[in-house]
C-alpha cells in the first residue's frame, strides 16, 4: 500500500513541475448496460477541428502575426501541450482565478505584477517589467535569473523553439 502512495505522490509531483514525459494514457471508460444494438448509436470521438469549432472564432494567423514575424509559423498546439506545465499554478481563461501564480489571459502586453487580486513578491513589483515577448521569452527562459528573489518556483523552458510555441499559445487562447 504504501508503495502504491508513494508510486501516486511521485507521479503528481513530477506532473505538477512539468516532467514526466509522455501523458498518461486516458482512463478507458466504464462498462455499463447498453440498450440493443440497433438503438444504440457509435460512440464518437471528437476530432481536434471539431474542438476547434466549438471555440470561439479566432484569427490565429493574425493573432501570431502580431506577435511578430518570428511567431507566424509557431505551432501554437505543441505551445498548449508545453503550457501544461504551467497550468499548475496558472490559469488562462478570460476572468479566471488565481492560483499558486496570477491568471494569464491577456497578460502579453501588460505591465508585470499589476494582476488585481494576487500578491506579488516585491523583486518582481519592483521590476518594472512589461510583458511583451522579449521579456516573456526571457521570464519563461529562466525566471530566477531575470528577477533574482521572486516566488516563481519554475525552473524554466530551455529550448527558445518550446518557448515561442508557448507564447503564441498564451497569445491565441487569450483572443479567444
Amino acid at each position: 500500500m504504501s508503495r502504491l502512495l508513494l508510486i501516486a505522490a511521485s507521479t503528481l509531483a513530477l506532473t505538477a513541475c512539468g516532467g514526466g514525459g509522455e501523458d498518461a494514457p486516458a482512463p478507458q471508460p466504464q462498462e455499463t448496460a447498453q440498450a440493443p444494438a440497433e438503438t444504440t448509436a457509435p460512440a464518437q470521438t471528437a476530432s481536434p477541428a471539431a474542438v476547434e469549432a466549438d471555440a470561439p472564432a479566432v484569427d490565429t494567423q493574425a493573432v501570431l502575426a502580431a506577435l511578430g514575424p518570428e511567431f507566424v509559423d509557431a505551432d501554437f498546439v505543441n505551445g498548449g501541450r508545453q503550457y501544461r506545465r504551467c497550468q499548475s499554478c496558472h490559469t488562462l481563461d478570460e476572468g479566471g482565478r488565481h492560483l499558486v501564480g496570477p491568471n494569464l489571459h491577456g497578460i502579453i502586453g501588460e505591465a508585470a505584477a499589476m494582476r488585481e487580486g494576487f500578491t506579488y513578491s516585491r523583486q518582481l513589483t519592483e521590476a518594472g517589467l512589461v510583458w511583451d515577448v522579449a521579456t516573456l521569452d526571457a521570464w519563461l527562459e529562466n525566471p530566477r535569473t531575470m528577477v533574482p528573489g521572486n516566488r516563481m518556483s519554475f525552473v524554466g523552458l530551455r529550448d527558445p523553439e518550446a518557448r515561442r510555441n508557448v507564447i503564441a499559445y498564451m497569445a491565441v487562447e487569450s483572443a479567444r
